[in-house]
């Protein structure tokens, strides 16, 4: 039986077609995962980063919750156009703390990765409330029922923080109990503000 006889005859038997599907796509699955699970790159923080303190983990939360990602992006990929127009080159050992990561892939507006300490806390607080203010071009909506709810009113931080803690951010038990003063007064721009502030800091050497 040649090889046009075998094609036929997989694709009239639902059964050897399902079959060859799983199979290729297990093997190609495979080939992508196990790797990873042995690239100590992927699990090793680059030397500074620390885990979201409260208030940026809350906002975190808030910029998953508004889309942010689908129009941001948060790598830098190794191109020569990229690091002179955004920063160093992201590196994985920059992620270990992101649960779930955030790179995205559409760059409506800019990548946000080294945003951390480019601007000061009142410009992006301007930049949300009016962002026209800021930066003519905009097309960015504005932000501003943000600055007026309260951050974690929900109450969840310390539950979120114990099952960080779980999957191995090296919170203290100090650090999940006081959560909910570090959250106190703030609001929902505060906490979204906080989050971007540390975007990209901690950078690996020769970064």
């Amino acid at each position: 039986m040649n090889l046009m006889d075998w094609h036929r005859r997989i694709e009239r038997h639902t059964g050897l077609l399902v079959f060859g599907i799983i199979a290729v796509t297990s093997v190609g699955g495979l080939v992508q995962i196990v790797p990873s699970l042995f690239q100590t790159s992927l699990s090793t923080p680059v030397a500074g980063l620390e885990p979201y303190p409260p208030l940026a983990l809350e906002g975190r939360d808030i910029y998953i919750r508004e889309s942010c990602s689908v129009c941001h992006s948060q790598q830098v990929r190794p191109l020569l156009a990229e690091v002179m127009r955004y920063g160093a080159t992201s590196k994985a050992g920059e992620f270990v703390y992101d649960r779930p990561f955030l790179w995205g892939s559409k760059r409506t507006g800019p990548d946000l990765h080294r945003i951390g300490g480019k601007y000061s806390d009142a410009w992006h607080r301007l930049h949300f409330m009016d962002p026209r203010a800021v930066v003519p071009s905009s097309i960015m909506p504005a932000y501003r029922w943000l600055a007026e709810r309260d951050a974690d009113t929900g109450g969840s931080i310390q539950n979120r923080m114990r099952a960080l803690q779980l999957l191995g951010h090296p919170y203290t038990d100090r650090d999940i109990y006081f959560a909910p003063q570090r959250l106190a007064g703030k609001s929902e721009l505060d906490a979204l503000i906080a989050y971007l502030q540390m975007l990209g800091v901690s950078r690996p050497e020769g970064g």
